[in-house]
């Protein structure tokens, strides 16, 4: 190796180590590879790799020992692990060996491993924070699987400090794992854990969906302490699929009644939690849609759609096509967005919505008018990208289709028959390929 090359990978190592915790997993694998690359290719560094003979007259360097424990020699990695303890700053490093492809060098990374995090004088709040990300990373490696399953068992029966400070790992990953065990164990209130479900600052919805779970699984316990301010916290929560979950709750927490404003809520998931909580209790929710439908400026915006989801084309659809005239463009949205559902929409009339000044009305007309993109003249609807349109095709193609709902037209006007070559320009699905350059 020549020494500008060893001088960058003494950087790199420098880099690493200097990040500490803030260092991702990903850091301390790319140094692995990078530093095994740099001795296959380069050969030997300039200073050499020397370890005592177990006299105690001295002791490896860190970047000495880092060199070791990623080489391509498997004897002297197994040998720099006797020295890894003492550095607690390439411990991630051991993770790695822990994985090794090399069986006495596995076992032997796995044994100090073990010791860090678990023996006498281990200190697992202090390491696991550095350490969890990369056990993660190497765990989908062929042998990985050893200290992963290490690391869940000392955060099942360690110390509480341990998974409460990688409930706030940067590593998303490490936060699932954490807050699946302090579940599993206990160590979260329900008033935590619907903290945590309803929390903007953790994006992750695998963790938000997993503590709302957990406290629909305490409604109903014998302290009854989910059943009130959690389950509120919930039903209060911006993503939908949490407050479905609230509302799912409902039912066991004995407040079912409570659900009926949810039946007019933006969201789909939760307006069809609440319709199920409330047929649970032997209401109807039909009657509380037509009603409300009927309440003129008190109706709730979303109260079309709603109905439609429920309702009967024949019976409602009329009452939608009268909401596509109302002053609020939410409420005009909402019925366009049942008509769809109901499958009533009439093209021509629907067509002028296009020009609606609510954006909001213009994509819910959009997606209704779909269908018809290819038969309906309208400047701006998406067409399907499937397959190429025929070179000529003769006839009125400007006629709208009828008036009634249901399918699109599809006799209107016979094309001509497509010459060979507009037939393999479709059957290909794209034009270039007769005039690509040679």
């Amino acid at each position: 190796m020549h020494g500008s090359a060893f001088d960058e990978i003494r950087h790199r190592i420098a880099q690493v180590v200097a990040g500490g915790d803030g260092a991702d997993a990903d850091a301390w694998t790319a140094l692995d590879e990078e530093i095994r690359s740099a001795l296959r290719y380069g050969g030997p560094p300039p200073a050499p790799i020397w370890f005592p003979d177990g006299d105690g007259t001295g002791r490896p360097g860190v970047e000495q020992l880092a060199v070791a424990l990623c080489g391509p020699d498997g004897r002297i990695r197994e040998a720099a692990l006797a020295y890894a303890g003492d550095t607690p700053a390439l411990l991630p490093l051991v993770v790695i060996r822990c994985a090794d492809w090399a069986g006495p060098v596995r076992e032997r990374a796995r044994a100090v491993l073990r010791a860090e995090l678990s023996g006498p004088d281990s200190r697992p709040s202090e390491t696991l924070g550095a350490l969890a990300p990369v056990v993660l990373r190497v765990a989908g490696r062929r042998h990985g699987d050893a200290a992963r399953e290490l690391l869940v068992q000392v955060l099942r029966e360690g110390p509480e400090a341990g998974v409460t400070a990688l409930r706030a790992s940067r590593d998303r990953r490490v936060r699932r794992l954490a807050h699946r065990i302090a579940v599993d164990r206990g160590l979260l209130s329900p008033a935590q854990l619907a903290a945590t479900a309803v929390a903007v600052a953790d994006p992750d919805v695998v963790v938000q969906d997993l503590c709302a779970d957990a406290v629909l699984a305490a409604v109903g316990a014998d302290d009854g302490t989910a059943g009130g301010a959690p389950l509120t916290r919930l039903l209060g929560a911006r993503q939908g699929w949490i407050r479905a979950a609230g509302v799912t709750g409902l039912r066991k927490a004995g407040r079912a009644e409570e659900a009926e404003p949810f039946l007019y809520d933006r969201s789909a998931l939760v307006r069809a939690c609440a319709r199920w909580v409330l047929r649970q209790t032997g209401t109807e929710p039909l009657p509380l849609y037509r009603a409300a439908c009927a309440a003129g400026d008190g109706m709730p915006d979303h109260a079309p759609t709603g109905l439609a989801e429920c309702g009967d084309r024949a019976t409602d659809a009329p009452v939608l096509w009268e909401f596509t005239g109302d002053e609020r463009p939410r409420v005009r949205a909402a019925a366009v967005a049942g008509l769809r559902v109901l499958d009533a929409v009439r093209p021509g009339r629907l067509a002028p919505l296009l020009d609606d000044s609510s954006p909001r009305v213009v994509r819910e007309t959009r997606k209704a008018l779909r269908p018809w993109a290819d038969h309906f003249p309208v400047a701006g609807l998406p067409r399907p990208a499937a397959v190429a349109p025929s070179p000529r095709v003769e006839g009125d193609a400007t006629t709208p289709p009828p008036e009634a709902g249901g399918a699109p037209r599809s006799g209107t006007a016979a094309p001509e028959a497509p010459r060979a070559r507009g037939r393999m320009r479709r059957m290909l699905g794209f034009r270039g390929v007769f005039h690509r350059p040679r």
